[in-house]
């Protein structure tokens, strides 16, 4: 079956067949492309060829990041008399392949308890005045009732503590 149908019209088809024609009243008409480099500037070829400098960066971080766990865990494993028959005699202590990754791991629990703890100082108590008014607070306007059709949308207030405790906590 072709798409589209064939026209019982005698007036020229006005149907674009490619993604890449642009539309026009005229059929035959296609657009002009510029084939020549020498007339394009050299941003345009560099804008639209090659990675992107932050595709660049993670590729290099990531193959830096696989080395260095390798040689991390090679130095950390490997026995010292066969580093010393590898002619490699010049390393650090192997205190230091536990002594390093502990440390860190104790100062990330240390900062992330730290910061809970600065949270919990910086909240007022749940007794505070200030969770419930502040500079922000806005109570509820007058509001007259009307006809269902032409009732407004309320604005925009804050509920007040005692109509909460009403409706959560009386019996109805």
């Amino acid at each position: 079956m072709e798409w589209p149908p064939p026209s019982t019209s005698p007036s020229p088809s006005l149907v674009v067949r490619s993604p890449r024609q642009t539309v026009s009243l005229i059929r035959n008409r296609r657009p002009q492309r510029d084939w020549n480099t020498s007339t394009r500037s050299p941003s345009f070829t560099a804008r639209d060829h090659g990675p992107k400098p932050s595709e660049v960066y993670g590729f290099v971080g990531s193959i830096t990041t696989v080395i260095t766990t390798t040689v991390y865990l090679a130095w950390a494993y490997t026995p010292e008399p066969v580093l010393r028959s590898l002619g490699i005699t010049y390393y650090p202590s192997k205190y230091w392949a536990l002594a390093v990754p502990s440390f860190v791991i104790v100062a990330v629990a240390l900062s992330m308890a730290i910061y809970m703890g600065l949270n919990f100082v910086a909240t007022p108590p749940p007794t505070s005045f200030s969770t419930i008014f502040d500079e922000n607070s806005r109570e509820c306007t007058a509001f007259s009732p009307a006809m269902e059709e032409e009732r407004p949308i309320e604005p925009i207030s804050d509920i007040s503590i005692d109509q909460i405790n009403n409706l959560m906590f009386t019996d109805r």
